[in-house]
């Protein structure tokens, strides 16, 4: 089924997108495993997703508070809509009000004068063609900037379990492809489709003025274009939901794909993976060719009654000029049939930019669920922030589960000193890394408290204590950059001398300036450019430079080789020299120097105290340690 393309409101010719997607439909091999893609919808969380009515005024309401930033603009802007809605039918009524008037008459002065008033105000309506375009992308440009602001900012402040749930995926494609549906559907959908609602009413106005029999006939086409519109909105608007929620299903297997290579082809997984991904690809090019197939018959509709309509003017305009009495003139009818044309030529862009819509709420839908997301738990607006922080921590009989009813904290309590460095062992999946997660208020205690300096971090300011605090992640992470760059991160005011002193505390100065460039190499995408040795030395000295009253090592000394973790031995003892320090190791050679021990098992403190008296007990620490050195 072809669609030939229509004239626009503006001026401008639009192909039938819809209509070239589903003639393009893709040639894929292979069948679609139905069981295979509702795992991957699993996996990727889309299997929920909320349903909305596609076109709904409080979406509309919402992206248009995004507007008011810039009302001179849009008031601008409005204008120019309305102008150009009224203009179009005026330059149609003019070219019959000259036929009727000077050539009927044959006076050649007032032609002429005529047509320079003509191409005058044609010359005009051009002019607000042009500013209704700027304004409008200009408006599409802000909001979406302002959009993607907002989503990152409210992204930065949710909490921790927020992210371990999401796919990284998923909200790339939420920030770029969903908000750019958005986009077009301010800039473009909105402001065409008001302009094309003005031309058909202006021409209506102007119809009915001319002949009002003729105007009743072309009536009798809104029906029908309603129902059209009431039979296809719904498939259409199901057929583009399903396409975004399959479009980000792709991009979060991609972005997962990329991130993990390595152990794709370490594990020769290569070509299962490119079978799941195929069979997304598949998923997904139905579901274009469902809408497009959709889209391409809708759309035909329209322009089909249309062209009815007008072969059916042309017998009864036809008669009207013939009639005996009270003929209508031939420029009458002249006008009348441009009026007709200009009011029946947005009907298919009006199903063009309806199909927008669609894409368009589909994404603001995504994009308003991101925004309305509230974070697990936020700060008491009295949020205590104190003078001093010593440094004191205790853990109070702490509970905690990362999903409902399964718990992976069990009544842990223990107490670190101001200045004690304490080391936290067990075996993976002991609960490690979670207390030192609760002790960095990343997340909070479901039963039981932790302490700072006797304060409850439920009632501390999040800011204030992650300003005291420093971290050195096992999975340590750099950013786009340079060394020397990373490093300050955490101190923005750090200056080139200051960085060097950091890494001359580490005994790491001239590791580091040996790599080429010294501190201004590039890091590379999350540091491949360099050894995990030479990252996680980094990151020791961040958190040197960060001069924390709390630092937490976890797993610190993992990525680096015993020769480099002996010189920094002497180096880790200064950065937690009068600091409350919390070491998570497997590597017990680490904890030699540790003040207090606590052993975790299964989510509990197996024992504690201090490491001598733990390997004399002969307990679990004892068991540790005799493997560790044995």
């Amino acid at each position: 089924m072809k669609s030939r393309p229509a004239p626009s409101s503006d001026g401008s010719d639009q192909s039938d997108r819809s209509d070239a997607a589903a003639s393009a439909r893709p040639k894929v091999a292979g069948i679609v495993d139905g069981q295979t893609i509702s795992h991957l919808r699993r996996e990727r969380g889309d299997a929920d997703e909320r349903a909305q009515a596609p076109l709904s005024f409080a979406l509309i309401r919402r992206l248009l508070r995004f507007t008011g930033p810039y009302r001179r603009t849009m008031i601008g802007l409005f204008i120019t809509v309305a102008l150009r809605g009224i203009q179009l039918p005026v330059l149609a009524w003019g070219v019959g009000a000259i036929i009727n008037g000077p050539v009927a008459r044959g006076d050649l002065g007032q032609l002429f004068w005529s047509v320079a008033a003509f191409t005058a105000f044609a010359l005009f309506t051009e002019l607000t063609f042009r500013y209704r375009i700027k304004w409008a992308l200009e408006i599409g440009e802000a909001v979406i900037h302002d959009l993607r602001s907002a989503m990152f900012r409210h992204w930065l402040g949710l909490t921790m379990g927020y992210f371990n749930r999401q796919p990284v995926g998923r909200l790339i494609s939420r920030l770029t492809g969903d908000a750019e549906n958005v986009r077009v559907g301010v800039q473009n959908v909105l402001f065409v489709s008001l302009v094309s609602i003005g031309q058909m009413l202006g021409c209506a106005v102007l119809m009915a003025v001319e002949d009002w029999r003729l105007f009743l006939l072309v009536l009798g086409i809104a029906p029908i274009i309603w129902g059209l519109n009431l039979y296809f909105r719904k498939r259409l608007s199901q057929a583009y939901r399903s396409q975004s929620d399959s479009f980000s299903r792709i991009t979060a297997t991609m972005a997962e794909s990329v991130s993990g290579i390595r152990v794709t082809q370490s594990f020769s997984r290569e070509r299962v993976n490119a079978d799941h991904f195929r069979a997304l690809v598949e998923d997904h090019a139905r579901y274009n060719y469902t809408a497009a197939r959709l889209g391409g018959t809708f759309l035909p509709l329209l322009d089909l009654n249309g062209q009815l309509f007008m072969a059916l003017l042309v017998v009864v305009g036809g008669g009207h000029v013939l009639a005996a009495e009270a003929p209508m003139t031939l420029g009458s009818m002249v006008q009348f049939f441009f009026l007709a044309g200009l009011f029946f030529s947005p009907i298919t862009i009006l199903g063009n930019m309806f199909n927008e819509a669609l894409t368009a709420m589909a994404g603001a839908e995504r994009v308003f669920s991101i925004l309305d997301t509230a974070p697990e738990w936020t700060d008491p607006p009295d949020a205590i922030v104190p003078d001093h922080l010593a440094g004191h921590v205790e853990l109070r009989d702490v509970g905690f589960s990362y999903q409902a009813g399964r718990p992976v904290l069990h009544g842990v309590s223990f107490t670190a000193a101001a200045g004690q460095c304490v080391a936290i062992v067990g075996a993976t999946g002991s609960g490690k890394s979670t207390v030192a997660g609760l002790i960095a208020k990343f997340y909070l205690p479901e039963s039981g408290a932790v302490l700072i300096d006797g304060h409850d971090t439920r009632t501390l300011s999040s800011p204030w204590l992650h300003a005291h605090l420093g971290i050195v992640p096992q999975q340590n992470h750099l950013f786009a950059g340079t060394i020397y760059e990373n490093i300050r991160i955490v101190k923005p005011g750090a200056t080139r001398e200051d960085v060097r002193a950091a890494l001359a505390k580490l005994d790491c100065l001239e590791t580091i300036e040996s790599i080429p460039e010294g501190l201004d190499a590039e890091v590379g995408e999350r540091g491949s450019a360099l050894s995990l040795g030479q990252r996680q030395l980094i990151c020791f000295a961040r958190a040197m430079i960060a001069d924390p009253r709390i630092l937490i090592l976890d797993e610190a000394t993992s990525a680096i080789d015993p020769l480099t973790e002996a010189r920094t031995q002497k180096a880790m003892r200064l950065l937690m020299a009068g600091r409350t320090s919390f070491v998570l190791a497997h590597r017990l050679s680490t904890l030699r120097h540790a003040d207090w021990v606590v052993v975790m098992g299964d989510g509990k403190v197996v024992e504690q105290g201090e490491p001598g008296e733990l390997i004399a007990g002969g307990g679990a620490f004892a068991e540790l340690w005799g493997r560790a050195v044995g």
